[in-house]
């Protein structure tokens, strides 16, 4: 799964693609983290006070990565409309 996201919701909605793929509910992706389901609620909406420490647990648990690339020219409603 290669995702773009620029914006807290973009963030949020990946989680949520990447946690529903492997059929798990935000209570188990919780645990695995660490976190409360409330948490894990929290951060798919796209929540912009979501700590970095929090989304990096959530991309742990879902064996996940952070990478710091160039950006590319798109905007971030395009790249949004790419991933449905």
């Amino acid at each position: 799964m290669n995702t773009i996201a620029r914006t807290p919701q973009q963030i949020g909605n990946a989680i949520r693609r990447a946690r529903k793929q492997l059929g798990i509910y935000q209570a188990d992706l919780g645990d695995r983290a660490g976190l409360r389901q409330g948490t894990v609620s929290i951060l798919e909406t796209g929540n912009p006070a979501a700590r970095i420490d929090t989304v990096l647990a959530l991309l742990a648990a879902l064996d996940l990565e952070f990478q710091i690339v160039p950006r590319s020219k798109q905007s971030p409603w395009d790249i949004e409309d790419l991933l449905g």
